[in-house]
């Protein structure tokens, strides 16, 4: 196996890349499903009691600790499985590892799982892992491991173990495996490496007692005095949501003649503070509780709590580990962020220990991460515990996996994060750098009094929520000042800790900021990735800024895509509410060094995951579709050509030739019975007709979206078939038009243009852009468009490359009147030059103005064609100038044949049906009615209404 050594942590040049097998990737989504969804898991028995193990500075102190023991099923003296000790994170109990336990007995282990002292319903007090008290608990569990006739052991005493936990059990399997030399492998999840560090960070490298005090998280932890909240229990597959309910059983007795532990009497074990404890410390130790209450009160650490908290943490004791370890961080983690696992990694790799970095897009602050990085950190979990610990797989590697959002699914609507691997650990500097610099003058911010108000950046148990604020609490007015980059030429993949110089000033000589690194997307939306912040304390501080010296603040360690186009945003800060700041208000002045800000990037190979070979399975499935799709059209296409290889000798020079065109659908719908006509050079024809009379059936069918029933369609001679390549002499905008959301209106129009497949020079987007005539809207996003706004630019897109037949479906719906105006001229000079227009429309009047040619269709039917002012000269409608409107109306009603129009803007106009006007005007006469004029009506509505009827109603189109 190899190993991860401290030369190979050292090197800051790229590796080579390994290519995965088509086998790894398979084994890989094989074991992730093969935890994350066993079909049919194997029985396994429990057993829950309370064990009294002695531990204490003496080894002598009994404490009560409440466990329960899972057993698989065929578990025996003769059959002996290896085991797992799993822990909970802090402020859990053994119920929140329950279902990991579960999943993991069902692999074959035997699982003791039990609830730390000071928690639940187990005794003692909470001494934050401490060497004496809870890593000794632990070894005990192990006695008790060694002594089950079930349980595999590689000596006398000495059981075959892995040891799993996440954050607070984290950090106690890096403990136990320092003390204890009988664990055989270990897998600590979102832990510390320092414990001082982690709650007195100091981004610059100063020592724990100048860190700033991390009030938000150690308030969460010691306010709650030993009963902290759920969900601070670890990642994926460690520690769930559940709760101890107080009632599982306690006592319960195990298997016939087996130990059972403590007996109903025993010791009671509440989960209360003990009796005349100190009410702030609940259930925590005199001096663990002390030295909280020292740091809260100063808002900084002392040299005693300092060791105290040491003494808790793994950074003292990394040598002495010899376990194959696997580190797993998690990206978004304000508590523990990915900077202990890098420390933990070089510490143990010193002597040579087998160790493997996983980072991971949760966290404190993330919870679980999408379910692709769940598997991810399930498979590696199992690969390890086979490994190391059962002696059944292969040996993991030592690859750096890490991962980052990649988008939602298009099936859940769940996050989905894209898994990444190298062959070498890099650590958080990266195997490679990019420097961007950053500009801005020096500016004056202010430290608040007492702290308040603070800055929003950095929230417990949800970092990432800072990023919604975008601005509006994130980052105070007068407290922060901000340096930018300029837009980046290309995009970014940050994976580490990125480092910026800053300058400061200060009349007090000291000063506490907080640096942050945002994101900016060119609409100017910043985003601060997990709400990670770097606190940063200085001393012998100048009172100008001309001669601040520069410091380097090295920025917590985050994987994200930056993409083109956007920028860097440093922002100083003299406040956050997740932290303690001085309390005497005063104004520092910050600045940027001269160094850039610096980027690390890691290149990686993408990790298959059960989704990803999925959609390589569908992705496939389709494929072939598709290539039976484009088999069968391409059969189609040639036995068209073949049949339709000449050109109709009669419509060679007719953009449009429609004969006894027929449309008919499966339940018997007509939609089409007989439409006729023809479309010369040079006309713009108006195709009308009621709401159902099949106009848009008719230009469904003309270009190729549905097939006829009967009937041919000739463009320029050419029989008309789905795929016709006559279809690119013809330009069309039919059923509305519909755009890319995330391109611009021009990028939309090339976008189109370019698959067409036709040169550039051809489409002449000048003269399409000064049609749209969106000014400096068509570089707008189309989802910014109004409804004319999109109608304006589809109809440019239908006239890209000047085709010789234009076909539009209502051209002018959402444009407005002056819009409309234009339109018509644009249609009256575009047939020009031997082209043609076809418009579908149901304003009359605008047709009357623009068409030269009209085709009137009625229930399928055409009922009339030809030139616009034939069409209109037909008309038998009269306009009647009369002195009583309304009484003429009455006595118009009452002579047969004669019908009096309505909705004719409050003028009477007259549909004689063969009647001689002057017996009508007689009648007016005798009813004392005046008439003043009688003129014919030339209008195209009224000759619309007199073909189709008043309340004609179409067929319907579909």
């Amino acid at each position: 196996m190899p190993t991860l050594t401290v030369a190979r942590l050292r090197r800051a040049l790229p590796t080579g890349r390994r290519l995965v097998a088509a086998s790894v990737a398979i084994a890989l989504v094989a074991a992730a499903v093969g935890w994350a969804v066993w079909p049919e898991r194997p029985a396994y028995t429990t057993e829950s009691a309370l064990l009294t193990v002695r531990s204490g500075p003496s080894g002598a102190e009994p404490v009560d600790l409440d466990t329960t023991f899972y057993l698989p099923e065929g578990a025996s003296a003769g059959s002996r499985v290896p085991a797992v000790l799993l822990a909970h994170g802090f402020g859990g109990t053994k119920e929140t590892v329950r279902a990991d336990a579960e999943e993991i007995a069902a692999r074959g282990y035997a699982v003791l799982t039990w609830t730390a002292r000071g928690f639940g319903r187990s005794g003692g007090q909470i001494h934050l892992n401490s060497p004496d008290h809870e890593v000794r608990d632990a070894q005990r569990l192990l006695d008790w491991l060694a002594a089950r006739p079930q349980v595999r052991t590689d000596a006398a005493g000495d059981p075959r173990v892995g040891v799993v936990g996440g954050s607070y059990g984290g950090g106690l399997a890096l403990l136990l495996a320092a003390h204890d030399r009988r664990v055989d492998a270990i897998v600590p999840m979102i832990t510390w490496n320092d414990l001082p560090r982690a709650f007195l960070p100091e981004s610059t490298g100063r020592p724990a007692t100048e860190g700033v005090f991390k009030k938000g998280w150690a308030g969460i932890f010691f306010g709650g005095a030993g009963a902290a909240p759920a969900g601070l229990t670890g990642p994926p597959g460690v520690d769930g949501d559940e709760e101890e309910s107080g009632n599982d059983g306690a006592r319960e007795g195990g298997q016939p003649g087996e130990p059972t532990g403590n007996t109903p009497g025993g010791p009671a074990v509440s989960g209360s503070p003990p009796a005349g404890a100190d009410p702030a410390c609940g259930r925590f130790a005199a001096d663990v509780c002390a030295a909280y209450l020292r740091i809260a009160a100063t808002g900084r650490g002392d040299q005693a709590a300092v060791d105290l908290l040491r003494r808790s943490s793994p950074a003292t004791v990394l040598d002495r580990i010899e376990s194959p370890t696997l580190l797993v961080q998690g990206t978004a983690d304000s508590l523990f962020p990915i900077a202990e696992a890098d420390a933990n990694a070089r510490g143990i790799a010193v002597n040579g220990t087998p160790v493997r970095v996983a980072w991971f897009t949760g966290g404190h602050d993330g919870g679980d991460g999408p379910e692709t990085d769940s598997d991810r950190v399930k498979f590696l979990t199992v690969q390890w515990l086979d490994h190391y610990v059962a002696g059944t797989g292969d040996a993991p590697g030592d690859d750096f996996t890490w991962s980052r959002i990649a988008g939602f699914d298009a099936l859940d609507r769940g996050l989905v994060a894209t898994g990444y691997r190298t062959t070498d650990y890099p650590g958080v500097g990266g195997d490679d750098r990019r420097e961007v610099a950053v500009t801005g003058p020096a500016q004056p911010i202010a430290n608040p009094p007492g702290g308040n108000p603070a800055a929003i950046s950095s929230l417990p148990l949800a970092g990432s929520f800072s990023s919604l604020l975008d601005g509006v609490a994130g980052d105070l007015p007068g407290q922060h000042a901000r340096f930018e980059s300029a837009p980046l030429g290309g995009a970014v993949d940050v994976v580490g800790a990125p480092t910026v110089s800053i300058r400061a000033a200060s009349p007090t000589g000291e000063a506490v900021l907080f640096v942050k690194l945002y994101d900016v997307a060119p609409d100017g939306t910043a985003t601060l990735p997990s709400g990670l912040v770097a606190p940063v304390r200085l001393s012998g501080l100048p009172a100008t800024i001309e001669q601040a010296r520069p410091v380097t603040v090295t920025l917590p360690a985050i994987v994200r895509r930056i993409e083109a186009g956007h920028r860097l945003r440093v922002v100083v800060a003299t406040s956050d509410q997740a932290y303690a700041t001085p309390a005497e208000p005063t104004v520092y002045t910050v600045a940027v060094g001269d160094a850039p800000v610096v980027l690390p990037t890691v290149s990686g190979e993408p990790i298959p995951t059960t989704a990803t070979v999925w959609r390589w399975v569908l992705a496939g499935l389709l494929a072939t579709i598709a290539v039976a799709l484009v088999v069968l059209v391409a059969v189609l296409r040639r036995r068209h050509r073949r049949q339709d290889s000449s050109v109709h000798p009669a419509y060679a020079g007719t953009p449009l030739a429609v004969r006894q065109l027929r449309k008919e659908y499966a339940d018997g719908f007509v939609a089409v019975s007989n439409v006729d006509f023809e479309v010369h050079p040079g006309q713009v024809v108006g195709l009308l007709g009621p709401n159902g009379a099949g106009k848009t059936t008719t230009l469904r069918v003309l270009m190729g979206l549905t097939q006829p029933t009967a009937g041919e369609i000739y463009v320029f001679g050419h029989r008309l078939v789905p795929g016709s390549p006559v279809l690119s002499r013809i330009g069309a905008l039919v059923e509305g038009p519909g755009f890319l959301p995330h391109l611009s209106g021009l990028e939309n129009l090339k976008a189109y243009w370019r698959a067409t497949g036709r040169p550039e020079s051809e489409a002449h987007f000048a003269e399409a852009l000064e049609i749209a005539g969106l000014g400096a809207s068509v570089h707008r996003r189309t989802n910014n468009y109004s409804h004319g706004m999109r109608q304006r630019l589809a109809i440019a897109q239908a006239m890209l490359g000047l085709p010789e037949l234009l076909v539009l479906d209502e051209p002018t719906d959402g444009l407005d009147p002056p819009q409309i105006a234009e339109m018509r001229r644009v249609l009256q000079r575009y047939a020009t030059d031997g082209r043609a227009v076809l418009v579908s429309s149901h304003l009359l009047a605008e047709v009357e103005q623009t068409c030269t040619h009209a085709v009137v269709v009625n229930k399928g039917r055409i009922v009339a064609s030809g030139p616009v002012e034939e069409i209109v000269g037909e008309s038998p409608s009269v306009l009647f100038e009369v002195s009583d409107p309304d009484t003429a109306r009455e006595v118009l009603d009452r002579l047969d044949g004669v019908r009096v129009l309505p909705d004719t803007e409050g003028q009477l106009v007259v549909d004689t049906n063969g009647t001689a006007r002057s017996e009508v005007v007689a009648e007016l006469v005798r009813a004392g009615i005046g008439v003043d004029r009688v003129v014919p009506r030339r209008r195209l509505e009224d000759a619309f209404l007199a073909l189709v009827g008043e309340n004609s109603r179409g067929s319907g189109d579909r």
